[in-house]
């Protein structure tokens, strides 16, 4: 299997949990540690401010995607997760890709105050 631009599968993959009804944000992938090292590595220039949030790693098995959300107060957390797997399987599977392993957590649930209903 192979990927001829995995930036734009990232980006594709990106916008499409973004446009899941429930989910506000998306937030660099990945521990503490290694987001901190990323923003080093932007600051002396050794990567791009523009790269995506979400973590895409395409391997001989298939791809695996990594993504933190923030998900309105309101939403069921079972129901979204499920929803955004959904949205990234169409993805991969418009590229002929399936999923190994998508790892989602819920980094931030807005508060009601912060909601626009």
């Amino acid at each position: 299997m192979s990927v001829t631009d995995p930036t734009g599968l990232a980006e594709r993959i990106e916008a499409a949990v973004l446009a899941t009804p429930g989910v506000r944000s998306v937030y660099r992938a990945g521990s503490l540690v290694s987001n901190l090292v990323g923003e080093g590595a932007v600051a002396i220039g050794i990567s791009r401010v523009d790269e995506p949030l979400v973590a895409v790693r395409v391997a001989d098995e298939g791809v695996v995607v990594e993504a933190s959300l923030g998900i309105e107060y309101s939403a069921s957390a079972v129901e979204l997760l499920q929803d955004v797997r959904a949205a990234l399987g169409k993805v991969l599977a418009e590229d002929g890709l399936g999923p190994v392993e998508i790892v989602l957590t819920i980094a931030y649930v807005h508060p009601r105050e912060a909601s626009s209903d």
